[in-house]
């Protein structure tokens, strides 16, 4: 027995919360910082040590609100399709602002943005291509890797300024620190990045062999014989 009165109205499907929220407002405030900081990491070649400072306080202001609208949007049900937009495209922009501009005042080798970006670059690409076929959420091991990215870069950004505070031996030593959480960030991102290639890969594999499963279903009709359908004359 259906106990669903006859004349209810169809449920319907939520509709999606205003982009005007304190969570899009904050990714939006996260990319006008990327030129400040930019701005503030440059300023005379990078030796000017008060904008260092600024510079690191803003790069750390905007992770933090990253973390933040994050939060909000799934705490109060925010979540938008501007957000999923520009949320990564905040994130990336930071990052990337923060490594060439690094590799300009020669505080990391070009290599490192180069490896680190040609990998983003390309997987954002690769989910973009595979939204046809299904959605790749983000894995554990990429959190990881921003993570340690935004540690990494954190150090390299704190190093030139806190050197005239403390020892040559303590400097070495924050060098070094630096050295192999960047190492390992570079890791991380070169082994998710073919990690993602080969979910896409198994992705696209399995989508092709449903529809190839499709197209060889028969159509349906007489099981078998002539098709005759009267009494058995036998």
């Amino acid at each position: 027995m259906n106990d669903r009165p006859e004349n209810s109205a169809p449920e319907q499907t939520p509709a999606e919360p205003s982009p005007w929220n304190v969570p899009n407002a904050l990714t939006v405030l996260r990319i006008l910082l990327v030129p400040v900081f930019l701005v503030l990491l440059l300023a005379d070649g990078g030796q000017d040590m008060t904008m260092r400072w600024w510079a690191l306080a803003v790069f750390l202001l905007a992770m933090a609100t990253d973390k933040i609208d994050g939060d909000l949007a799934r705490k109060y049900n925010l979540i938008t399709n501007f957000g999923k937009i520009a949320d990564p495209i905040a994130d990336k922009s930071l990052m990337a602002a923060a490594l060439i501009g690094l590799a300009m005042i020669t505080e990391i080798p070009w290599w490192v943005p180069v490896i680190i970006l040609i990998r983003e670059l390309g997987i954002t690409v690769l989910r973009f291509f595979m939204i046809r076929i299904a959605v790749m959420p983000a894995s554990r091991g990429g959190k990881i890797k921003t993570v340690l990215q935004t540690v990494a870069i954190g150090l390299f950004l704190l190093l030139t300024p806190l050197a005239e505070f403390v020892s040559d031996g303590v400097n070495f030593a924050l060098i070094v620190f630096a050295w192999l959480v960047m190492t390992a960030a570079i890791v991380v991102t070169i082994v998710t990045g073919v990690d993602y290639c080969v979910q896409a890969a198994k992705l696209a594999k399995d989508s092709h062999a449903a529809n190839g499963s499709a197209g060889e279903r028969p159509a349906d009709g007489p099981p078998s014989g002539d098709g005759h359908t009267g009494p058995d004359p036998r």
